[in-house]
């Protein structure tokens, strides 16, 4: 399984410091299934991580909230 294509819509319409928030079981569906979910797997992590760059968006887990977040980077003003 896959991101659904409406989180690549998202991603490529997030504005700048609105976070997209996913939680930790359809990180683990959508980026590594079957690695387990408690906490995500780093292959699940990683894959978020590199499919996030494909929209210029950061991606940061968290897990005490057990769920990753997506945003688009604000250069320094």
């Amino acid at each position: 399984m896959s991101p659904p294509a409406e989180m690549d819509r998202v991603l490529e319409n997030l504005p700048l410091r609105i976070g997209a928030y996913v939680p930790d079981d359809l990180i683990e569906d959508w980026f590594a299934p079957g690695t387990g979910m408690n906490p995500p797997a780093p292959a699940a992590l990683e894959a978020a991580k590199a499919y996030g760059w494909r929209f210029e968006c950061e991606f940061k887990h968290y897990p005490d909230r057990k769920e990753g977040v997506f945003w688009k980077w604000v250069p320094a003003i």
